[in-house]
């Protein structure tokens, strides 16, 4: 199971590092890179805990890292890549 989540960790980095030599907007690549590699970060991180146990708090606090720094990280994005109104 482990050898498992761990491959399909790796394929999920791929698929979303693929978009990024296509034609389209970055922000469209950037998303589907984000989204990809968050998955497959979360499933390489789950099949790491499943072969060593014993290090489950700091693999815990790994996927908490990068669960919140990537919503964050899109967020930001996302606000800084709307045009700025003029104020009155």
């Amino acid at each position: 199971m482990s050898m498992l989540l761990l491959g399909a960790g790796l394929v999920l980095w791929f698929w979303g590092t693929w978009p990024l030599l296509e034609q389209g907007s970055y922000l469209s690549k950037l998303h589907k890179l984000s989204v990809s590699d968050t998955l497959g970060s979360g499933l390489m991180l789950l099949g790491l805990l499943l072969r060593i146990p014993g290090q489950w708090p700091l693999l815990a606090l790994a996927l908490l890292g990068l669960v919140v720094w990537n919503t964050i990280f899109g967020y930001v994005l996302a606000r800084s890549s709307q045009p700025v109104e003029p104020k009155r």
